[in-house]
């Protein structure tokens, strides 16, 4: 694996990485992954509590890993207080932001070195494409596919009609100049999916499940335009550089689990275990979202609600 194996799994020798094409025999690692766009809610600590439990009762590590990516949203109130809720609900965690560890930095803001190395990782694998296309430009032409029963998926997009994908031949809509081959230069690039493949996996929850692909989702974004990897393309790349053996999150995001291990399939690393949790939602039936300040975290603190409340609330 050569400069992706130094660059964005910190050091590991190819025999380690080799090793680590399967998950088995690894000391479990788990991990907590907030994203401090808002303060924490009722499902996040739901789902947080689980992942916490499932790591301890099987005696492994787990990591706290901020997803900061999001620079317009992200604030370090929200940051802290996440770590602060967490803690005060009996939370710990091995590794993370504010008690280091051996894979850190542990705020995706600082990972940028781990993300390139994925990117051109792909690039050399023929496995993204270049894409002029706006978020406006593909809502005028497609929507999300939803699946019956399927919880929407946050990091869902429209099923990409192939706009700017290039032929099978290799010739793309525009020419990739030597600027674009040294790094992703200020353009979408997409993941090309192998159209009617079926992505199926065990969870560890919520039993078997099964996408096509091409059909249930499309090619889908890999890397921004302002400079950014997609959440699909730095969640892989983190949980593989910091030895995830499960991730355990919420249902909504079994779609992207899909999109997922495609990823792990196109960098050579190995899928973790998956375990999805069944969604919070309000009295309308809702998923819970941070807009619902009235079940953050922090508000049912001031309200003198207990720990053992908010969990089960």
């Amino acid at each position: 694996m050569g400069e992706f194996a130094s660059a964005a799994w910190h050091g590991y020798t190819e025999r380690e990485l080799n090793l680590h094409s399967s998950t088995a025999g690894l000391q479990y690692r788990g991990r907590l992954a907030p994203s401090p766009t808002g303060y924490l809610h009722v499902g996040h600590a739901r789902t947080f509590a689980t992942a916490w439990r499932r790591a301890r009762e099987a005696g492994g590590a787990l990591v706290m890993r901020m997803e900061d990516l999001d620079r317009d949203r992200s604030r370090e109130e929200y940051a802290a207080a996440a770590l602060e809720d967490l803690r005060w609900l009996g939370m710990d965690w091995d590794e993370g932001p504010d008690v280091g560890g051996a894979f850190g930095p542990y705020a995706q803001s600082q990972r940028s070195e781990v993300y390139l190395a994925a990117w051109k990782r792909l690039h050399e694998g023929g496995f993204i494409y270049p894409c002029r296309c706006s978020r406006k430009d593909l809502a005028a032409v497609s929507a999300p596919h939803e699946g019956a029963g399927q919880e929407q998926d946050p990091e869902d997009e429209p099923v990409y009609p192939g706009t700017c994908r290039p032929s099978r031949t290799g010739e793309g809509v525009f020419e990739i100049s030597s600027s674009m081959a040294d790094g992703p230069s200020g353009m979408n690039w997409r993941f090309r999916v192998p159209d009617g493949e079926v992505v199926e996996f065990e969870d560890g929850n919520l039993g078997t499940q099964r996408y096509l692909a091409g059909v249930d989702f499309g090619d889908f974004l890999a890397w921004r335009r302002d400079g950014v990897p997609s959440y699909q393309l730095a969640c892989v790349a983190d949980d593989a550089a910091m030895r995830i053996t499960e991730v355990v999150r919420g249902a909504d995001l079994l779609k992207s689990t899909a999109r997922q291990i495609l990823l792990n399939s196109a960098l050579g690393c190995a899928d973790p275990s998956w375990f999805h949790c069944e969604l919070s939602v309000d009295e309308q039936g809702k998923r819970l979202a941070k807009r619902h300040d009235a079940l953050s975290i922090r508000e049912l603190r001031r309200r003198r609600m207990t720990q053992a409340e908010i969990i089960r609330t």
